[in-house]
């Protein structure tokens, strides 16, 4: 079973979003290498998703480092955001809260920054 790091992210200020960004980014140096590290964004927060968020810059660092982006999509639905709207390499997950529950009982660390 891969264990990995589940960092969630409902906020939507994009100062947030280039903190935790700078926290997943932080973190691997430090943990045995190919270890995946993924955010998980929803509510607020899945507007980092969009190519035109404020913190695309970090998000785009992010994810060319192997960091991955999930995006829950009841908070598509909520915000009108289709797939296609989304930065390329996002994954689409049906629930973000429930995705968080599920890769904890996969055994996945949890961190909310």
């Amino acid at each position: 079973m891969t264990r990995g790091v589940v960092v969630h992210l409902s906020e939507g200020a994009p100062d947030k979003h280039r903190a935790v960004l700078r926290n997943a980014l932080n973190l691997l140096p430090v943990i045995e290498a190919g270890t995946p590290v993924e955010v998980v964004v929803h509510g607020e927060a899945m507007a980092l998703a969009l190519p035109t968020a404020p913190a695309a810059d970090a998000l785009a660092e992010a994810m060319q480092a192997g960091i991955g982006l999930a995006v829950c999509r009841n908070s598509m639905r909520s915000a009108q955001v289709s797939d296609e709207d989304l930065v390329a390499g996002a994954v689409v997950v049906t629930s973000g809260v429930a995705h968080l529950v599920a890769r904890q009982f996969e055994g996945w660390a949890y961190l909310r920054p």
